[in-house]
C-alpha cells in the first residue's frame, strides 16, 4: 500500500514539475511580447464583445422555440426600460408578443431571423478584428525572438562556434523559431482569447441552470486530467525530433560544403548511407511525436460526447421532475452554449500539447541565448580612434580546455614596424593574433594597446584600428562593390575602385560581366583563390586601418596568384603596423622582425639575416623550404 502512495506521490510530483517547466518556457516566450501590449489590449476587448454578440444571438433562439413549441406567454404590459438584464429581456418580450399579436407568429419569427443574421455577422466581425490585431503580437514577437538569436550568434566568442556543428545552430534559428511560432505562439492566442469565453460562457450556464452546471464542473476536470496524462512525454519526443533536424542540417551543411572531396573520394554512396540512417531516426521520433500529438483530437472530442450525453441525461431528468423550472426550449440553449463551450476546452487541452512541444524549442533556443559570453565590453570601456605608439604582449598566456597555447609571451610591437610571426603548426601563431583584436580573451597577462588594455577598450573602436586579411577569404554572396564595401556606409565607388586597384584587382573586376556589380557566388566560388584574396586585401585597404593582421594571406596561392598578392599586400603595408603570420618565408624577408614561436613559447627573434646566422629553428625551416 506504502509503494503505491509513493508511485501516486512520485506521479504527481512529475505532473507539477512538467507544469512548472512549461509555464516557465512559456513566460520566457511572452516577455517578447510586452512590446505589443496595445495590440493585445485590444485583442482583448474585441475578444469580450465578440462574446457579447454570440450571447445575446443565443438568447434570441428562447423566443423561437417557445413560439415553435406553442410555449410561449403574451406580455400585454410594457415594463418600464431599465438598462438591467430583467428589463432589457421583459422588454424584448413584450416587443415580441406586440408583433405576435399585430403580424403573427411568422412575422415575428422572420424578425427574430433577421436579427440573427445581423449578431452573427457582427459576432463574427469582431472575431477578425481580435484575430487582426494578434497577428501583430504573435509574429512581432517571434520577429523579436529571430533577431535576438541573430545578434546573440554574432557576439558569441568564436570558442563557441568550435564546439557547436553549424547546421545544428541553423536548425535552431529555423525551425526550432517556427516551432515556437507555430506552438507556443498559438498559445498565446489561446490566453488572451479562451479564458474570456469559457468564463462569459459559464456565467451564463450558471445563470440558466445552477444545478446542471455544477455537474457540468464536476465532469469536465475528470475529463481534461485523462487528456494531460497523454502529454507527458511529447516533450521528451520533442526534443529528440528537433535534435535530429539538426544533424540532418548539418549533414546537409557538410555535404554542400566538402561536395568536392566526396565526388574525389568515391564517396558518394558512403555519405548517401550516412544520411538516409540519420533521416530514418529523425522520423521514427517524428512519427511517433506526431501519433501523439495526433490523439489530442479524438480522444478530446470523445470525452467531450461523453460530457454532453451525461448532460442530456441528467438535463433531462430535471426536465421531466414535476417541481422543474428548467423548460425544454431553454435546456437546448443551454445546450447549445454548452456546445460552444466545447471548441475553447479542446483549444486548451491543443495548448497543453503544444506548450510540451514548444517547450523543447524554447530550451534549445535558450541554451544559446544563454551562452556565456566571454568576449565582454566593460560598462566604463574606454574610447579609442587611433593608434599612437605600440602593441605589447605582456606575459601573455593563453589555453584551449585547459591545454596551453601561449605560455609566457612578451612581445612589443613599435608603430609603423613589420613585425612577422612564424613557426611549426599548432605552435600558437594564429591564436597570438586572434587575440588581439579580442576573438578571445587572455587567460593570464594582457595585451596594451598605447599602454591600456585592449580589454578595457570599446570592442568595436578596437576593431575598427585593425584590418584582417586571413588564409581563407571570407566573402559573401554579393557584388564585388559589397563584397570590398562590406560594413561601410556611404561608400563612393570611386574609394571602392582605388582600394580595388590598389589589391592589384581592378584589372580583373573590370573584366567581369557586370563589373563591381556582379554577384560572386557563395563564398566567392565564381572567383579563383587569387581573386578572392585580392578582393579581401581591397577590402583592408577600404577600411585604411593602422594595424594590419596577416595570417598566411598567400599560402593557398599559386605562383603567380601570390606574385599578385604579395605586391598588393606590400601596397597595403605600407606606414602601416602589421603582424604577418607566414608559412612561406620567402614573403616575409622584408619585415622588420621575425618572431619564431614554439610549443606556445617565442624562442627566437630578430631578422633575417640575423635569425639565419643564429642557425636556430628558422634556419632549418628555412632551409626545408629552400631545399623543397
Amino acid at each position: 500500500m506504502h509503494f503505491y502512495k509513493y508511485i501516486l506521490k512520485s506521479e504527481n510530483m512529475k505532473s507539477e514539475t512538467y507544469y512548472l517547466c512549461g509555464m516557465k518556457k512559456l513566460r520566457a516566450v511572452l516577455k517578447y511580447a510586452v512590446p505589443y501590449w496595445r495590440h493585445a489590449l485590444l485583442n482583448i476587448i474585441f475578444n469580450i464583445v465578440g462574446i457579447v454578440f454570440s450571447l445575446v444571438s443565443f438568447a434570441l433562439v428562447i423566443p423561437v422555440l417557445q413560439i415553435l413549441f406553442k410555449t410561449r406567454a403574451m406580455v400585454l404590459v410594457k415594463p418600464a426600460l431599465e438598462f438591467t438584464m430583467n428589463s432589457l429581456l421583459a422588454n424584448f418580450d413584450y416587443f415580441i408578443s406586440s408583433v405576435i399579436i399585430t403580424k403573427g407568429e411568422s412575422t415575428a419569427l422572420l424578425y427574430i431571423s433577421i436579427a440573427l443574421i445581423v449578431l452573427f455577422l457582427m459576432k463574427n466581425l469582431f472575431r477578425y478584428f481580435a484575430m487582426f490585431f494578434m497577428a501583430n503580437v504573435r509574429n512581432g514577437a517571434v520577429k523579436d525572438i529571430r533577431n535576438t538569436l541573430y545578434n546573440k550568434i554574432t557576439i558569441l566568442p568564436l570558442a563557441f562556434f568550435s564546439e557547436q556543428r553549424k547546421g545544428d545552430l541553423i536548425a535552431r534559428m529555423t525551425n526550432d523559431v517556427q516551432e515556437i511560432e507555430w506552438s507556443i505562439m498559438s498559445v498565446l492566442e489561446m490566453i488572451f482569447r479562451e479564458p474570456i469565453t469559457i468564463v462569459a460562457y459559464l456565467v451564463t450556464l450558471f445563470i440558466i441552470s445552477p444545478e446542471l452546471t455544477g455537474y457540468v464542473l464536476v465532469l469536465l476536470p475528470v475529463s481534461g486530467f485523462l487528456i494531460g496524462r497523454i502529454g507527458k512525454s511529447l516533450r521528451r519526443t520533442s526534443e529528440k525530433g528537433q535534435a535530429k533536424m539538426g544533424n540532418i542540417l548539418s549533414s546537409i551543411e557538410e555535404t554542400i560544403s566538402g561536395l568536392r572531396i566526396i565526388k574525389a573520394f568515391n564517396s558518394i554512396d558512403f555519405v548517401n548511407t550516412r544520411f538516409r540512417r540519420i533521416n530514418d531516426d529523425y522520423t521514427k521520433v517524428m512519427i511517433r511525436l506526431y501519433r501523439k500529438r495526433d490523439l489530442s483530437g479524438p480522444l478530446s472530442e470523445f470525452l467531450a460526447i461523453i460530457v454532453v450525453v451525461l448532460i442530456l441525461w441528467y438535463g433531462g431528468i430535471l426536465i421531466l421532475a414535476k417541481d422543474s423550472t428548467l423548460e425544454a426550449s431553454v435546456f437546448i440553449v443551454y445546450l447549445a452554449i454548452f456546445s460552444q463551450l466545447i471548441p475553447p476546452a479542446k483549444s486548451f487541452t491543443q495548448a497543453f500539447y503544444n506548450l510540451q512541444k514548444g517547450a523543447a524549442s524554447v530550451d534549445r533556443i535558450q541554451q544559446v541565448l544563454k551562452a556565456e559570453e566571454v568576449i565582454v565590453e566593460k560598462p566604463d570601456a574606454k574610447e579609442v580612434s587611433e593608434f599612437k605608439h605600440e602593441i605589447e604582449y605582456r606575459d601573455v598566456c593563453f589555453s584551449y580546455d585547459k591545454e596551453i597555447v601561449l605560455n609566457h609571451i612578451n612581445l612589443i610591437i613599435p608603430k609603423g614596424k613589420s613585425i612577422a610571426i612564424v613557426g611549426p603548426s599548432g605552435g600558437g601563431k594564429s591564436t597570438m593574433v586572434d587575440l588581439l583584436p579580442r576573438f578571445y580573451n587572455c587567460v593570464e597577462g594582457g595585451i596594451y594597446i598605447d599602454g591600456i588594455n585592449v580589454n578595457d577598450y570599446k570592442i568595436d573602436q578596437l576593431r575598427g584600428l585593425m584590418g584582417i586579411v586571413t588564409q581563407e577569404s571570407i566573402l559573401f554572396n554579393d557584388t564585388v562593390f559589397n563584397n570590398i564595401s562590406f560594413g561601410l556606409e556611404n561608400v563612393s565607388e570611386e574609394d571602392v575602385i582605388s582600394a580595388a586597384k590598389i589589391a592589384n584587382a581592378h584589372e580583373f573586376i573590370t573584366m567581369m560581366e557586370h563589373g563591381y556589380h556582379t554577384l560572386i557566388g557563395d563564398r566567392g566560388m565564381k572567383l579563383s583563390g587569387g581573386q578572392r584574396q585580392r578582393l579581401s586585401i581591397a577590402r583592408a585597404v577600404l577600411r585604411n586601418p593602422p594595424i594590419l593582421i596577416l595570417d598566411e594571406a598567400t599560402s593557398a596561392l599559386d605562383t603567380e596568384s601570390e606574385r599578385l598578392v604579395q605586391d598588393a599586400l606590400e601596397k597595403l603595408m605600407k606606414n602601416r603596423t602589421s603582424v604577418v603570420i607566414a608559412h612561406r618565408l620567402s614573403t616575409i624577408k622584408f619585415a622588420d622582425e621575425i618572431i619564431v614561436v614554439q610549443n606556445g613559447q617565442l624562442v627566437e627573434r630578430g631578422s633575417h639575416s640575423q635569425l639565419i646566422e643564429a642557425n636556430g629553428i628558422y634556419r632549418k625551416l628555412h632551409d626545408l623550404q629552400t631545399f623543397a
